[in-house]
Formats: structure tokens, sequence, C-alpha cells
């Protein structure tokens, strides 16, 4: 087991903590709960899956889907630490959107159960998690986002309904403006993000929202050229002060492509990225966020600007790149809300290579020499980490896990991303970033 280790609020946890889900995520914050304070984690989770089966630091219970169902089994977690006689708050976390709008519209019954909720009011929740709002706040601060068209299905049943027009250019992207309202809707072909190569494509998505009852919002965005490699996360901490007092920047190397994981990263090399990093702060001090977020952000080689896409109220599936970072965000939560210490503000800078994916794999899906060089140097130097990758639990079954998923993916990314279309992604990029250097040059 690892020692806890010293620091502010040092003495003792003082603190149980509980984390709802089941992905990798959820096992890349046990871990660093374990690294930071030597405890194990109490998951409730839908399904026993890889990322958290045979843990050694994981005491799982399961639940049911509902809202209802959640919130009586965190009530039953905490009624039977208390019948053991553990007295100390419980630390609530999850890593779905659709999951911490349940907690967070529950926090009064989960508070009275003994939950500690580090998350903003339920409200601004609602807003900053809708695309659509969150692309109003930034127009609010004049940071940047791709050209989109927001599309409302309130009313699609009426007859004479007819979506709104599309005036960029094809192919786009579509998506839900809120994933929690998104996440019940069922129809043959769901995804999360829909890359939409025509009219037609778009007018069939459309038909398949309505026909399954859809009355949320959905949004269409240009399609910003590029592969993987334009991409950036952010992830912040706001402490109850609304200070962001935790802040993190990553170049993104590939993203998972199975429609269910679509654009979460597999692999990601932690740089600080000043203007994104203000950016992210700005926003979440400018709405007076509480907590963890995670914003999503590309940089469009036409312009050379960086657009921000979305901010998800969680600390994200691949939170361990922080820890990774050289800042372990476990540390930074638990000071604020638990010993009400008042951190400085940090930003991890330590170069690490974040990798769920087979290094072969990954140096033949990053193109550009220079950072392909760059992603080999810190491979060759043993500056990378995988999350589920842990020393102190390292049983046989959770290796033997590991490497079967390293293997899949290679099968995943041969299926849903052949090295045909990186290859034409990252040519695009490169054009775009020739016709915006030679218009430079011609002024």
């Amino acid at each position: 087991m690892t020692t806890p280790q010293s620091g502010p609020g040092a003495g003792g946890p003082g603190f149980h903590p509980v984390i709802v889900g089941s992905d990798i995520g959820v096992y890349a914050l046990t871990r660093s709960f374990h690294e930071a304070y030597g405890l194990r984690t109490t998951v409730v989770a839908f399904a026993e899956p890889g990322p958290i089966a045979h843990s050694q630091l994981i005491d799982t219970v399961l639940s049911g889907t509902g809202a209802a169902e959640i919130v009586a089994t965190l009530e039953k977690v905490a009624a039977d630490r208390r019948a053991a006689g553990h007295a100390e708050p419980l630390l609530l976390q999850s890593n779905m959107d659709w999951v911490v709008r349940i907690l967070a519209h529950h926090r009064g019954a989960l508070e009275a159960a003994g939950y500690v909720l580090p998350y903003a009011d339920v409200d601004l929740i609602d807003r900053i998690c809708d695309k659509a709002e969150f692309s109003a706040v930034c127009a609010e601060l004049g940071i940047p986002t791709p050209a989109t068209v927001i599309q409302d299905f309130a009313d699609a049943q009426a007859e004479g309904w007819r979506p709104q027009p599309v005036a960029f250019d094809y192919p786009v992207i579509a998506k839900p403006a809120s994933s929690a309202d998104y996440h019940d809707v069922q129809f043959a072909g769901k995804k999360k993000i829909y890359e939409i190569a025509s009219r037609d494509e778009l007018d069939s998505l459309w038909g398949s929202l309505r026909r399954a009852g859809f009355t949320g919002r959905f949004l269409v965005q240009e399609m910003i050229p590029g592969d993987d490699t334009q991409m950036r996360s952010v992830t912040t901490y706001s402490d109850t002060s609304g200070r962001v007092t935790l802040r993190c920047s990553a170049r993104v190397l590939l993203e998972e492509r199975t429609p269910a994981a679509r654009g979460n990263p597999s692999a990601m090399i932690v740089e600080p990225i000043a203007e994104i990093l203000d950016a992210a702060q700005r926003i979440c001090e400018h709405t007076g966020w509480r907590g963890f977020a995670n914003f999503d952000v590309k940089l469009d080689p036409r312009d050379g600007v960086f657009k921000f896409f979305e901010q998800n109220p969680r600390i994200g599936r691949n939170n361990y790149y922080l820890t990774a970072g050289g800042q372990n965000p476990t540390e930074v939560l638990v000071d604020d809300v638990i010993h009400g210490v008042r951190r400085e503000p940090v930003t991890a800078s330590r170069e690490v290579l974040y990798c769920v994916v087979p290094h072969r794999l990954l140096r033949r899906y990053v193109l550009d020499e220079g950072l392909r060089a760059r992603v080999v140097g810190l491979m060759r130097t043993g500056r990378t980490v995988h999350p589920l990758r842990y020393s102190a639990d390292a049983a046989p079954r959770r290796r033997l896990y590991v490497l079967t998923a390293l293997v899949n993916h290679v099968r995943k990314y041969r299926r849903y991303y052949p090295t045909s279309a990186l290859e034409a992604n990252h040519a695009a990029a490169q054009r775009a970033t020739a016709r915006r250097t030679a218009g430079k040059g011609s002024l």
C-alpha cells in the first residue's frame, strides 16, 4: 500500500471517497486517492467491467441506473458505513454528466446522508453543460468557438416543423447540446458524435431523432480540419470560494473512435498551454463554477486560433494525466472541501506521455515528424503512464485485462479509424496551414 503523502491537511484523511461509475476514469481517480492517502474507495457501479474488476483498491456496490436507484444505493452505502462505526464524511464524485446532474439534483438528500458534493449548483450545471449555452458564455467573454447552428427539437412533432438551415460547408459535426438530455434516447445507429458528409445525411439524423421522440437541442458545427493532434484537453478545479486552484492542459495525440467513446483522448502529452488555461479559468470564474471541469479545445489550422467546444461538469475520463503531470487532483479537492485549506493555485507542468494504446500503434498514428520524435523520446526515457498499470494493484487478472485491452485497441482502430482516414485528416490540416501561411506572406 502506498504511504499517504504529507502536505496541507496532513494528519489523517478524515473522509472516505465514493465514486459513481465504472470506467477507466473511475479507476484513475481511485488510484489518485490511493497514491495520496492510501485509501480504498467505494465504487457504486452499474456493472463491474474490466477497469475496476479485481481491484484491491475498490469495494464495489452495484446499483440500477435510475435516479431513485442511484440515490437509494448511495444512502444505503452511507447507512452501512455508519452502522459499522465509520462517521467520517463521504466525498462523492462521478465521471458521467448524467450522473453528476442526478447527484446535484438530489444534493439535499445526499448531504443529509453524510456526503460532501463538490459540485456547482444544479442550475449552473444544467446551463453550462448545454453546449449551446456554453457557446453563449464563450461569446460573452470573447473566447472563440466553431461556427454553430442550434437545432431545437422541442416542437419537432408539430406539423410543418422544419430544421434550421446550415450555412457552412459539409462535412459538419453534429452532437447533442446536452449529453444528459440525450442519454435515454434510443434509436438505431445512435452515436455520441456524428460526422455528417452531406445534407441528406443530416436530414436522416434529424428524422431518426424525431422518430425517437427527442425533444432537446442538437448542435451542427463546422468541421475544423486536422487530425487528433490538433486537439487539446484542459482540466480545472474551482474551490469553494470560486478560485481556480488547479489547472492542467495536454496536447492530444489520438482519440477513441468507437461510437460510444468517440472523442475521448487515448494518448496525450501533458504541457501547460497558457492561452487555453487562462481562457478556461476565465470561464469558470465568470460563471461562478465550483469543483472540477474539463474542456475540449481544437487548434484551427485555418487561422491558428484555439477554439473551445464544450465544458464537462467533471474531472474527465482521462483524469490521471493531472497526477502524472505532477498535481494529484484529489489533494486539491480534499484540502478544499474536507480540510478547509485555502491553497495557492497550481498548474501541472511535468511533461509526460499519458497513453492507453500500444506504443507501436501510437507511433504509427502520429504523422507529424517532430511530434512523433517527441513521443518516441518520452517513451525511450520512461516518461509514460497508463492509468491501469499500478504496481500497488497488479493482480494477475488485472495485468491480463490491461494486455487484452491494448490488443483490442489495435483491432478497434483498424476498424473505426484506418490509417487512410488519418492521412486524409492530417493532409487537410497541412493544406489549411499552408493557405494561412501563404496568405500572411502576401500581405
